[in-house]
């Protein structure tokens, strides 16, 4: 079994695509170290050839792996040589595709990233919200929240927001369970009155403990003990009010997002939101 393996990702625009393909798959090798670049914006053969010297003399006879989105087909032939390791993202699903719809394709790079100007401008409405309902400002405007997030401070809530603003397009708001609502058991009237779209957030005492000593060393605030009984009674307000919560560590912020989106019944379809009750929260 080799030990290190050389990874390329090449596209003719940004690469996100074979980027994130490639990393999906790679993540299921855990023996394996990688050394990996990235190769965006190969415009023409000029820019393939050069790209594909490099990454052979880089391979030193060790045959490389390429993670090509790259769509026009005399660019991607370039790539296809028996020194490395190709895996064509597009060629492997746009002939199936072609036969399935009895359609032709664009071969444009970057067509998903095409957004229209209403697309863009709702997810610039939805950053904006974001900011603005940031650890329970404007609490009272969460009635027009797509999600309310609700966890401890440093728990995670403000870059899963940003998150589901930036790459959605949703309207989150987050509110941030203090020491007296945590004392108190009670959330306030403007998020209980919202609670079928409101998830919430745990995490492992341990690494909660650990990210705020980060940031405040050898405080009461970072210590295990303070950290277990906060987390004990955020779920003990989650489960009072039949919130459903996550738990946020060793998680991804995208798997976040899709677990989010499951809880509150909301997922992406022809560019628009749709609102589905999950059968958590369906009336017996």
């Amino acid at each position: 079994m080799l030990n290190k393996k050389n990874i390329y990702y090449v596209s003719g625009c940004t690469g996100i695509v074979a980027t994130d393909v490639g990393k999906s798959l790679l993540s299921q090798f855990h023996e394996t170290k990688f050394h990996e670049e990235k190769f965006p914006f190969i415009k023409n053969l000029s820019d393939a050839q050069k790209t594909i010297s490099y990454i052979l003399e880089q391979s030193s006879g060790v045959k490389p792996i390429i993670f090509s989105s790259l769509v026009n087909p005399e660019i991607r032939e370039v790539f296809n040589r028996p020194e490395v390791e190709l895996f064509d993202i597009y060629d492997a699903f746009l002939g199936r595709l072609e036969n399935c719809l009895d359609d032709k394709p664009l071969l444009l790079p970057g067509s998903s990233r095409h957004v229209d100007d209403s697309g863009i401008s709702k997810r610039a409405k939805a950053i904006d919200y974001c900011l603005e309902h940031d650890d329970g400002r404007k609490i009272v405007d969460c009635k027009i929240a797509d999600v309310i997030v609700l966890g401890v401070s440093r728990s995670g809530k403000t870059p899963l927001c940003i998150y589901l603003a930036t790459h959605i397009g949703l309207k989150v708001a987050n509110y941030p369970l203090t020491e007296e609502t945590l004392n108190n058991y009670k959330l306030p009237k403007e998020v209980s009155e919202n609670i079928t779209k409101t998830v919430g957030l745990t995490s492992n005492h341990e690494i909660l403990s650990r990210i705020r000593q980060e940031r405040y060393p050898d405080s009461n605030y970072a210590k295990r003990s303070v950290c277990i009984q906060e987390l004990r009674q955020a779920e003990q307000i989650y489960q009072k009010y039949k919130i459903p919560y996550i738990n946020t560590s060793r998680k991804s912020i995208e798997e976040l997002a899709a677990q989010i989106l499951q809880e509150i019944g909301l997922y992406k379809k022809t560019s628009r939101l749709k609102k589905v009750i999950p059968p958590s929260r369906r009336a017996a």
